[in-house]
């Protein structure tokens, strides 16, 4: 979005988010402020910048619960954005493809505005969608993350020189770990939610708090050695994609591949420039990219995909 904003509108912009050093957040704090920039881009953060004369705020993908704050001091950018527009007699644009419910029911009613965007840019031709329900696939034998009509597709994509990404909102290698035996799973002790497993690091870690410990080889309950893995995880869909596909370039975009600064950029850059032939990650690459090469598509629940012809 940067990248797009500075092409267009030239260096008028500042940019606002966490992985920001402590002097790079100071000086494009005081660009904002010094009212050098004229557009502010940034996470939720953002929208306590230092801006006067607000003229608009746009809230992208506005149905998205992360606007909320589950941290102290806890709050709702959306409920401080129509604050700050009232306060400035500011225009608040709210996007999305798939509004929240709330907001939808107060535009059908008349108290904002509606506004619906029923062409795809350029007037491209809308993708071909597919369901494949992964029942049917485990009554035949199938037991992989990857359907047989995935495989396919892959498979028609690898030879086309095409790319794919493959969506799955879930990271690490299982996602729980329980004793056959007696029931047991392996749990947070700080936030009791089940740990998951990630393989590279041979670890249980909690996706909340951030606590981390070993695998277990016995159940800690009954003493069983019957510990089994479920769930599936972007690393476990790395692993069977390298597997059905070893002569195919893949590449992970997840919060445990992006740990430095601009290690999203990277990773997409990298993607696109290098013509890698598949990404596979969690929400972090679905987040309207423009990759002209991908033609395939794979949603997170392991059902759905979708192809541009």
């Amino acid at each position: 979005m940067v990248d797009r904003f500075l092409a267009r509108f030239g260096d008028n912009i500042a940019v606002l988010h966490s992985k920001l050093s402590l002097g790079e957040r100071y000086d494009e704090w005081q660009k904002i402020k010094n009212g050098d920039a004229k557009i502010v881009i940034g996470a939720r953060s953002a929208i306590f910048a230092p801006a006067e004369n607000i003229g608009i705020i746009i809230i992208d993908e506005s149905h998205d619960s992360s606007y909320k704050s589950d941290m102290t001091p806890r709050y709702n950018a959306k409920d401080i954005a129509r604050y700050l527009c009232k306060q400035n007699n500011a225009i608040l644009l709210s996007g999305s493809a798939t509004p929240d419910v709330v907001d939808y029911y107060r535009a059908k009613k008349g108290d904002i505005e509606l506004l619906e965007l029923n062409n795809r840019a350029n007037n491209a031709s809308i993708p071909e969608m597919e369901i494949v329900d992964l029942r049917y696939e485990l009554a035949s034998g199938n037991r992989s993350m990857i359907s047989n009509k995935l495989h396919d597709e892959i498979e028609k994509n690898l030879k086309n020189k095409k790319q794919t990404i493959l969506f799955l909102n879930r990271r690490g290698y299982s996602t729980f770990v329980m004793c056959r035996d007696c029931g047991y799973t392996i749990k947070c002790p700080n936030c009791d939610i089940t740990l998951t497993y990630h393989m590279y690091e041979n670890k249980l870690k909690c996706h909340y708090c951030g606590h981390e410990e070993s695998p277990k080889k016995t159940c800690p309950e009954c003493g069983s050695s019957r510990i089994k893995y479920f769930g599936s995880g972007t690393q476990k869909l790395e692993d069977e994609v390298k597997k059905f596909f070893p002569e195919a370039t893949t590449i992970r975009m997840d919060i445990d591949t992006v740990t430095k600064k601009n290690g999203h950029e990277e990773i997409l850059n990298k993607f696109k420039d290098e013509n890698i032939d598949i990404l596979i990650g969690t929400q972090m690459v679905v987040k309207g990219h423009h990759f002209p090469n991908v033609t395939l598509v794979r949603s997170s629940s392991s059902r759905y995909f979708s192809r541009n012809r």
